[in-house]
């Protein structure tokens, strides 16, 4: 039996295990279902992936790294990050590689947590923190005929790497933050490319550049530089948190500035008109791109906004009757980010189903814990997300707080932390409500929103607010619970 259990060893599983060994908490195990770490930077290896945050920012603060190769990383850097980061500090021995969990169960008489693993192994542990992100599962389009489609198919969270699409026809369905990356490097060598866009993104130039080896010499160097390059990329993004949750307006200098790059990439007013968005800016996720125009401008590339009526064995059929032959379609639809934690069966208190209690909507106290799932820690939770600064901060603020709460576990006073629900409620109610004054609420729909309209996902707040709020971990937000031994101590038999 270990202390902590982790599931993930994406930015957020690699944190939380290094913060904790750091804290002396060293009896844990990180459960990983791939055979390496990474997560969705692991995953996500389609042509032109990277992140849209600068690189000195988008690193654990304990873990600065001098010699980023570019102001933006690609995809291969960030997942060799993780790698180092895992090796360095010590995380890779306590992985579980190629394991992934299927279920877990609260046990109240024991106070453990009871994970059940491929071919029905079980695991207990004291503490259960899941660290599986927001953009872990692929989301596939419901859409007439898919499934009858003879040719090859696959998402870009999943690319074939074997199939060449080189003078080939080829779709692909949706122009989110993948499609901006993968389209500008294989739309030169298809014979055909059509881009199918329901909605038209905001599109602003990426302010990307490699670093010299000078400036990398002296980021490792000259003490502080590091630092201070991370505050001012810091703080250059979060003063966007004003335009994003106090006041939409602020943005007007983002929107004049797109209008200006539209005006100028595109030239033909009737591309332009297709690719010009309708939602209000903000509502939806802002990319970053200087190659997305121009790609769209190749000759054999075609940009349709009707809708698809449906797929049939070797064609696209849109509303408007027209049929496209295609040989291959990529799926650029984006993940299922507020099926928080699925497929893993959840069991509490009580046996409930967190699934069940999150039916309408995945929700939160501080983003991280539940009523009625003790010891059960959620980084990248409900509504942790940003629009406007780098995640890792959000998810070290939560680090921070869960290692309070580990330690507070191990002083033996009481069995498990679970949060009291009118503490989870008022929070909630706080959440939803502030979210009604942001960008998000602009009236779009996006994958920040449920079926139903509830927003889920996004942090209505600046990132200081929410570290502010998880600065210490307060005991009397938690339910009154039993006396307990120190975790991963002896145990006398309950009764």
């Amino acid at each position: 039996m270990t202390s902590v259990a982790i599931i993930g060893t994406g930015f957020g599983g690699i944190a939380a295990a290094v913060r904790l060994m750091e804290a002396g908490v060293t009896d844990l195990v990180l459960f990983e279902k791939s055979l390496d770490v990474g997560g969705v930077w692991r995953e996500n290896t389609y042509p032109g992936a990277a992140c849209d945050v600068p690189s000195h920012l988008y690193s654990l603060s304990f873990a600065p790294k001098p010699d980023w190769s570019r102001r933006f990383a690609p995809q291969a850097e960030i997942h060799a990050y993780l790698r180092e980061v895992a090796r360095d500090f010590g995380v890779l021995p306590h992985i579980r590689f190629g394991t992934e969990v299927l279920s877990a169960a609260f046990e109240e008489e024991a106070a453990r947590w009871r994970l059940t693993l491929p071919g029905g192994e079980e695991h207990e542990a004291d503490v259960l923190i899941t660290a599986t992100g927001q953009l872990s599962r692929p989301s596939r389009p419901d859409i007439a005929g898919l499934d009858r489609f003879e040719g090859t198919m696959f998402h870009s969270a999943q690319w074939d790497h074997d199939h060449d699409l080189t003078g080939e026809r080829v779709a692909v369905l949706g122009t989110g933050a993948s499609a901006i990356q993968f389209v500008p490097a294989v739309a030169p060598r298809t014979a055909r490319l059509a881009v199918f866009q329901r909605s038209a993104p905001y599109v602003l130039p990426k302010p990307d550049r490699a670093y010299q080896d000078r400036a990398k010499r002296a980021f490792a160097r000259v003490p502080g530089l590091l630092r201070l390059s991370r505050g001012v990329n810091y703080g250059a993004n979060e003063l966007r948190s004003l335009g994003f949750n106090t006041e939409p307006r602020l943005l007007f200098a983002h929107r004049a500035r797109f209008r200006k790059y539209l005006e100028a990439a595109v030239p033909d007013p009737g591309l332009r008109t297709k690719v010009t968005p309708t939602d209000p800016m903000g509502c939806k996720r802002i990319l970053l791109s200087n190659d997305w125009y121009r790609a769209l401008q190749l000759p054999h590339v075609e940009v349709v906004t009707e809708a698809i009526s449906e797929i049939r064995p070797h064609s696209i059929v849109t509303a408007d009757g027209t049929e496209r032959e295609v040989d291959t379609i990529v799926l650029g639809t984006g993940f299922a980010a507020t099926e928080f934690l699925a497929p893993i069966r959840i069991t509490g208190r009580g046996g409930r189903d967190l699934h069940e209690q999150w039916a309408d909507g995945a929700s939160a106290y501080l983003g991280t814990v539940v009523p009625g799932f003790p010891n059960l820690f959620v980084l990248y939770g409900p509504n942790t997300n940003l629009g406007h600064n780098s995640i890792i901060f959000m998810l070290e603020a939560q680090v921070r707080w869960v290692v309070q709460a580990v330690r507070h576990l191990q002083q033996g006073r009481v069995r498990w932390l679970d949060v009291r629900r009118d503490v989870a409620e008022a929070f909630d109610s706080w959440v939803q409500r502030r979210l009604r004054g942001t960008v998000f609420a602009g009236g779009c729909r996006s994958w920040y929103l449920t079926e139903s309209g509830r927003n889920t996902q996004n942090w209505p707040a600046s990132t200081i607010a929410f570290r502010r709020r998880l600065h210490r971990l307060r005991p009397e937000d938690f339910a009154p619970a039993p006396a307990a031994v120190p975790v991963g101590g002896d145990r006398a038999e309950p009764g």
